[in-house]
């Protein structure tokens, strides 16, 4: 059976984005917060470690390409 490995070379960098946006929501919090509770994702630390980590993911994982062999995959408008 083959392993699933999560932290594969694909998903480092989407990793890492996850982690930078996940401090980067947390300080938000810190700084801009929303006082009255209000607002649904900047009232809670929690809620906005989980969306900087979400948009963090996103955005990072946006630069990981996979490059397709020479040939394979593509299609032939031939038709």
């Amino acid at each position: 059976m083959k392993e699933v490995k999560l932290l594969s070379k694909g998903n480092i960098l989407t990793a890492i984005g996850g982690i930078i946006g996940g401090v980067g929501g947390y300080f938000y919090w810190l700084k801009v917060g929303c006082v009255s509770g209000t607002c649904p994702i900047t009232s809670s630390p929690v809620m906005s470690v989980i969306w900087g980590m979400m948009m963090g993911g996103l955005l990072f994982s946006m630069f990981t390409g996979k490059r397709q062999a020479s040939g394979e995959n593509k299609r032939d408008n031939t038709d």
